[in-house]
């Protein structure tokens, strides 16, 4: 019988990577994100592929509403879901905390932490009503040390660290795994939305070595998505071999 994985943020980077991956062994997706247009891109690629199905959820994590409707009302064929991963999150600005933008601020609150918790509450009726599943979360290095002109992100990815720690406690009565996903500087669009469309700057954050890619977080959530019944990876920091945490990086 086919698995089935959710996933947020879908439609670039981590999140798309993930799709293809997990389309390619056999698993259907539902695949979720703000931009609907590339969510029916993806859908018609992933199936006509690797032969899966594919369920399409057009929505923002920060909208609460959207969220509870969207994954409360999926069609009874899909909701036995096997693994949720909390792709869906994003930096805006790096500036001093003074003179951060309140709005960059709430964006990033509002989509890494609440977006996160929407999304979770939405999907876990589901996992519990089966006494199984998998939630992984994907955090950050910048949940594990806080950098200059990182406040509020740093701050988002901390509270993603918290809530696994937190989610990994309250589930597991009902036998549902929780994973964080820590992962480095990662070469996707990330920096680009960061600097709000700056190319140049958004290239710069890279240069001089290999970051990681959405390919490599793929794998390694792909693995452990499939580990045995009984053996659940809790927290993993991965950074490419040229960064030692979020302040070394060898250029």
């Amino acid at each position: 019988m086919s698995k089935t994985i959710l996933i947020t943020g879908a439609t670039s980077g981590f999140g798309k990577a993930i799709a293809e991956k997990f389309a390619a062994a056999g698993w259907n997706c539902i695949i979720t994100g703000r931009r609907a247009d590339r969510l029916t891109e993806l859908s018609t690629q992933l199936s006509s592929r690797h032969g899966i199905k594919v369920l399409t959820l057009a929505f923002d994590v920060q909208d609460r509403n959207a969220v509870t409707e969207s994954i409360g009302n999926i069609p009874a064929d899909w909701q036995q879901i096997d693994v949720l991963v909390n792709n869906a999150g994003l930096a805006l600005g790096r500036d001093s905390f003074e003179k951060a933008s309140l709005d960059d601020w709430d964006t990033m609150i509002n989509t890494n932490v609440k977006g996160l918790m929407y999304v979770s509450k939405a999907v876990l009726p589901y996992l519990i009503n089966q006494q199984k599943g998998h939630v992984i979360n994907i955090g950050s290095t910048a949940a594990r040390e806080v950098y200059k002109e990182g406040n509020a992100y740093c701050a988002s990815k901390h509270a993603v660290d918290a809530l696994s720690k937190a989610m990994r406690i309250d589930l597991l009565p009902h036998h549902i795994k929780v994973t964080a996903i820590h992962p480095g500087a990662a070469e996707t669009e990330f920096s680009l939305v960061r600097f709000k469309g700056d190319q140049q700057k958004a290239e710069q954050v890279y240069e001089g070595y290999k970051a990681l890619q959405a390919e490599d977080i793929a794998d390694i959530i792909f693995y452990a998505a499939n580990l045995p019944e009984h053996v659940c990876i809790n927290d993993l920091v991965v950074t490419c071999l040229a960064q030692a945490n979020s302040y070394y990086t060898l250029k």
